[in-house]
């Protein structure tokens, strides 16, 4: 069992080389990876998008979005749409780093903002864009035998997709990538 304190979690964060990607045609975006602590672990908090959002229907994701012209850095995206979201106040998350870039396959610029709340206020779900709010514990995704990837084509190049299989849909794609990414930063 690792338990990974917030203290650990920022430093090896703060230590490791950020890569970005730099391609104007992507449009830049941002998600907040949330810790909070729940019965005394530290659980990951996601979103299940409804089934009538413009992009990315029905997956399940960390809150994030778009940057807004008057965002002025990743940070201030992942907050401000991680409170239009889910309600989460900005002054609520203690922001632990900024992990790599990544491109996706819809030509997205996805900055994943790792932060911690400590205390889950209770939260003003946007019902246009959030079906449901899920707490998993950190735990799960540690376990190896609940992780899987496939590998698949998309405009003739492979990816890697990881698969988590730690509640009652699988959690994959970017948001699956960004938790791999995390856990191997945590175990070096």
């Amino acid at each position: 069992m690792n338990n990974f304190s917030i203290d650990f979690i920022q430093q090896c964060i703060s230590s490791h080389r950020r890569r970005t990607v730099e391609n104007d045609s992507l449009v830049r975006s941002a998600v907040l990876v949330p810790f909070v602590k729940t019965n005394n672990e530290l659980s990951l908090l996601f979103t299940k998008r409804t089934d009538t959002v413009e992009r990315h229907k029905g997956q399940i994701s960390f809150p994030g979005g778009v940057e807004d012209k008057n965002d002025d850095s990743p940070v201030a995206t992942a907050l401000r749409e991680s409170f239009e979201e889910i309600g989460i106040p900005p002054l609520a998350v203690q922001v632990l780093g900024v992990l790599n870039d990544f491109q996706t396959p819809s030509k997205f610029r996805v900055t994943p903002v790792v932060g911690y709340v400590k205390k889950l206020p209770e939260l003003s779900i946007s019902k246009d864009e959030v079906a449901e709010v899920i707490l998993v514990s950190f735990e799960e995704f540690l376990d190896a035998s609940k992780r899987r990837s496939e590998i698949r084509m998309r405009d003739g190049k492979e990816f890697e997709i990881y698969f988590y299989d730690v509640w009652k849909e699988p959690i994959w794609g970017v948001t699956g990538h960004i938790i791999k990414e995390l856990i191997d930063l945590l175990n070096t």
